[in-house]
């Protein structure tokens, strides 16, 4: 199951368990303890008062009580000093130690605080690094649906290099969505059809070119030319056009799940490996498996491409097969053009950077 990214109060998620960022002595404090102690009551108080107290990096469970979650898992974060008194290390295995107590106590499902980075003073870029790290390795050979609730508007700080690069290409490719008239006239007003995108590159009509300066006959036009031509239309300037014309008109038909197991085999991967990069729940990939004629929503279709680290052709194109596109009108396309043409395919990465300019999350 994925990882989500949510902004929110930790104490009212309905989940299995919730992760408390708690002081040693499990008493309650400031920050998110106190707020927890608070929701549950004060029978949370006198359970956490018979576990007599709790190591930094170390994890313990109790019952929820009043809270909508079931049980609340208390781990102890470490105080940054930093960064040089292995901070870093414990950090992980507030994560790790909580995620195998959730695991052992039957949880499906956690939500976690970025721990440590409030009263603590741990920065929250790199708490946020070691959360994610963490919550991969687990995942990997886990199912479970994992969350990091932040609270207030400035909870999630990405890397100032990162936020910068999306920044500035955000500022540079942006293009204001036409009037719907103007678009209408511009563009026919015709829906996305999927896979219509490298129909419209081999059949759409052309002008012949010009005559040679000779006086020679017209050039004739080939299906090749206006594939090589129009591609930057569709699949951007770096279209692969090593992709014979045959081997494309193989696969002009495929639906969208039939594209996407093919690229899997591919690739070499198995069907785990892939949903487990795309952030993708295990039932859902099992229903597009099972529905030749399945469509997904456009940011499961984008974490598969992201998944299968498909260059920006092979992309739009699995991506318009579920019926949409990248455009420049979007700033949720744009963030994924620009990860894309980066050859960054982190799911992870990619959605802090969306969460961070509030779009849609992946996966």
């Amino acid at each position: 199951m994925p990882l989500i990214y949510i902004k929110g109060d930790i104490t009212k998620i309905n989940v299995d368990a919730i992760v408390n960022a708690a002081n040693s002595s499990l008493l309650g404090g400031g920050g998110v303890d106190g707020a927890i102690h608070r929701a549950a009551g004060e029978e949370l108080l006198f359970e956490c008062r018979l576990l007599g107290g709790c190591k930094t990096g170390q994890a313990k469970i109790t019952k929820g009580y009043k809270l909508p979650a079931k049980q609340v898992i208390h781990t102890v974060g470490p105080v940054w000093h930093g960064g040089d008194n292995g901070e870093r290390e414990l950090l992980y295995s507030c994560y790790k130690n909580s995620l195998a107590l959730a695991k052992e106590n039957g949880c499906e499902s956690v939500a976690f605080p970025l721990i440590s980075s409030g009263i603590y003073g741990y920065p929250k870029a790199e708490a946020m690094q070691v959360a994610v790290e963490a919550i991969k390795e687990f995942l990997q050979d886990n199912d479970m649906l994992i969350y990091i609730v932040l609270f207030g508007d400035n909870a999630l700080r990405l890397d100032d290099r990162l936020y910068a690069g999306v920044n500035s290409y955000i500022k540079s490719t942006y293009t204001s969505p036409a009037p719907p008239l103007a678009a209408a006239q511009a563009v026919g007003a015709k829906p996305a059809v999927p896979g219509s995108s490298f129909k419209s590159i081999l059949f759409k009509q052309k002008k012949a070119k010009p005559a040679p300066p000779d006086g020679g006959a017209k050039a004739s036009v080939t299906a090749e030319e206006v594939c090589d031509e129009e591609a930057e239309v569709c699949f951007g300037a770096a279209a692969d056009l090593s992709v014979s014309l045959d081997e494309r008109l193989k696969y002009l038909d495929e639906s969208f799940s039939q594209m996407l197991l093919r690229l899997i085999d591919e690739k070499g991967m198995t069907d785990a490996q892939c949903y487990k990069k795309a952030n993708i729940d295990r039932k859902l990939f099992s229903k597009i498996r099972s529905d030749i004629s399945y469509h997904p929503k456009k940011p499961t279709a984008v974490a598969f491409a992201i998944a299968l680290e498909l260059p920006m052709p092979q992309a739009r194109e699995l991506i318009e097969k579920a019926g949409y596109s990248l455009t420049h009108t979007n700033k949720f396309d744009i963030i994924i053009e620009y990860f894309i043409t980066n050859g960054r395919y982190d799911v992870f990465e990619i959605n802090e950077a969306l969460f961070a300019f509030d779009q849609c999350l992946i996966g």
